[in-house]
Formats: structure tokens, C-alpha cells, sequence
């Protein structure tokens, strides 16, 4: 077994140890990924951004557990494929996504709790999405960062979804940020209760179909 790749500060904060290069883009690379560019987001978009935003909130809590657990050997190829997710590559990711330790799972439940809450939370679900998936394309990702802005403004019902793959992905990212700082993990402060909504973001947030609490 790896080193933990993390200690818990006396007031409870999480520490993080520096990933290796591998691991550091590994976490850029999974925000990659095809958010689409319509600023008037139809049916279908909507659909597409519903299986987006399951394939990236299993990806980034696989990737923020081997960040925790110190893993830097396994394979990581099978993580890359940007394809829906389905069957035993569904099965292997939801897997990996719940070993993350339940430490670091309050600083993604946390996150979550926030962007659903929050007033400023659409916005910063946006922008931290399409940036990611488009860093040298400041075009592309300023219109994704609208169209996904207008879903999160228009249909309530997929905010939980799109924060799911936001705070997955986004605490990952903060996790490389504290590392190389030597500082603890950031999150935004926590809300205590919010409803998971779909059945995959309760089991990928341990939910478990019901209402999450963060406590």
C-alpha cells in the first residue's frame, strides 16, 4: 500500500502531499473534456451535459482518491476516454470514486453544498468548467462558460449535476494548488443539507439516493 498522500491539520484541515508530475497532469488532463459551445442550449444539449456531468464527477473523485491514497503507479489510461460512461468501465470508475477517504470527501460534499446555496455559484461552476476543458481556447471556453451558466440558471434541476462534476474536478485541482503551497486543501464553506437529485450523484457523494449531509 502507498503512503497516504495527506495528513489532517489539529483543526481539521487537510494537508496534502505534493503529487507527482504525473498525478499533477492527470488532474488538468480529465477537465478536458467537449462542453458544449451553444448559447442557447436545447433538449439534447442538455442531455449531453447530464452524461458530462456524471463522467466528470466519477473521474475527478477517482482521481482526488488516488491523490489521497498516494498512488502514483496505477494505470491511468482507462481514465482518459471521454466516452458516456456505461458497463464495467462505469462499474470501475464509481469503484474507485468511493474509495476516496471520507477526509477528503467532506472538502468535495462541502464544495457542492456551496454552488447549490450560494448566489455566486453558477458562476463559478461556469467558469471553472470551461476553462479547464478549453485552457488555450479563451473563445471556446467563454462560450461554454455561458452556455453552462444558462443551464444552471434555467433548469434547476440540473445544478446538482453540473456542481457534482465541479466540486469533484475543482478539488482536485485546489488539491495540486495546496500541495505545491505547502498549505491545507481550500474549500468553500460548507452548507449542511442539500438533495442529491439523480441517483448517480447520491452514490458517487455517498448519498446513497437521499439527501446528503455534509456534517
Amino acid at each position: 500500500m502507498p503512503d497516504p498522500g495527506y495528513r489532517v491539520r489539529g483543526d481539521g484541515r487537510v494537508l496534502p502531499e505534493e503529487p507527482g508530475p504525473g498525478r499533477k497532469a492527470l488532474v488538468a488532463d480529465v477537465q478536458r473534456v467537449a462542453w458544449p459551445l451553444w448559447t442557447e442550449p436545447g433538449a439534447r444539449i442538455r442531455r449531453d451535459v447530464t452524461e458530462l456531468c456524471r463522467l466528470q464527477a466519477a473521474r475527478g473523485l477517482t482521481v482526488l482518491g488516488l491523490l489521497a491514497l498516494g498512488d502514483e503507479s496505477s494505470d491511468v489510461a482507462w481514465l482518459l476516454g471521454v466516452q458516456r460512461l456505461s458497463g464495467p468501465r462505469q462499474e470501475r470508475m464509481y469503484g474507485a470514486a468511493a474509495q476516496v477517504p471520507p477526509d477528503v470527501r467532506k472538502l468535495v460534499l462541502a464544495n457542492w453544498g456551496w454552488a447549490l446555496d450560494g448566489p455566486l455559484g453558477g458562476s463559478v461552476v461556469a467558469a471553472f468548467l470551461a476553462g479547464g476543458a478549453y485552457p488555450s481556447d479563451g473563445y471556446a471556453a467563454a462560450h461554454a462558460t455561458v452556455t453552462l451558466l444558462r443551464l444552471w440558471e434555467r433548469h434547476p434541476d440540473l445544478r446538482p449535476m453540473v456542481a457534482a462534476a465541479w466540486a469533484a474536478t475543482r478539488t482536485a485541482a485546489d488539491w495540486v494548488r495546496a500541495a505545491e503551497t505547502e498549505g491545507p486543501v481550500f474549500t468553500y464553506p460548507a452548507k449542511a443539507v442539500q438533495k442529491a437529485g439523480r441517483p448517480w450523484v447520491a452514490r458517487l457523494l455517498h448519498g446513497e439516493n437521499k439527501i446528503v449531509n455534509v456534517d
